[in-house]
């Protein structure tokens, strides 16, 4: 993704006169539709990618893909037969995938308690540890933001979450069977 602003942000600039704190509009400078999220968070740091949202969000960025260099060629000896797209499912499920995203979600939240959450999570350093800091997160999210996003966030979580932590979760009660 290369974040790029818009006509909104354009005048944001200008006026100085928008509701932007100066790393905000650090990042909004810096969005100009050619440097991708690695590249933006390598300047303003582990976060960007959570403002980037942000900003988008509230339609002063718009998100570009980068230029795809074309189809590369797939030997057939690795292309899966009719049928199997669970292995294709369980190649993108990852501990890892699901704590990045879930960090990016209590980054967003404007509660003291979802920053100790964030922090937790950022502290774990064991699988379990891990699947503890999501598991309480999980718990607390309701009480942070609204049902419907809450679930949204369920959802995508148990989505990239490898089958054998989704099973403590569901140990735990927090997956509703």
């Amino acid at each position: 993704m290369q974040p790029r602003k818009t006509e909104l942000a354009r005048d944001a600039l200008q006026a100085h006169r928008a509701p932007l704190d100066m790393r905000q509009r650090r990042l909004l400078i810096l969005c100009d539709g050619q440097r991708d999220l690695a590249q933006l968070s390598a300047m303003i740091g582990p976060e960007a990618s959570a403002m980037v949202i942000q900003l988008i969000q509230s339609g002063y960025l718009v998100s570009t893909a980068p230029p795809e260099p074309g189809p590369a060629p797939t030997p057939p000896a690795t292309l899966p037969p009719a049928g199997a797209g669970a292995p294709v499912t369980e190649r993108r499920r990852s501990l890892v995938s699901a704590r990045i995203y879930l960090l990016g979600i209590l980054e967003l939240q404007r509660h003291p308690q979802a920053a100790a959450l964030l922090y937790n999570l950022q502290q774990a350093r064991s699988d379990e540890q891990v699947v503890s800091a999501l598991h309480a997160s999980l718990e607390a999210l309701p009480g942070l933001t609204s049902a419907g996003y809450c679930e949204r966030v369920r959802q995508r979580l148990f989505e990239v979450l490898p089958e054998t932590h989704l099973a403590q979760l569901e140990q735990a009660g927090v997956v509703a069977g």
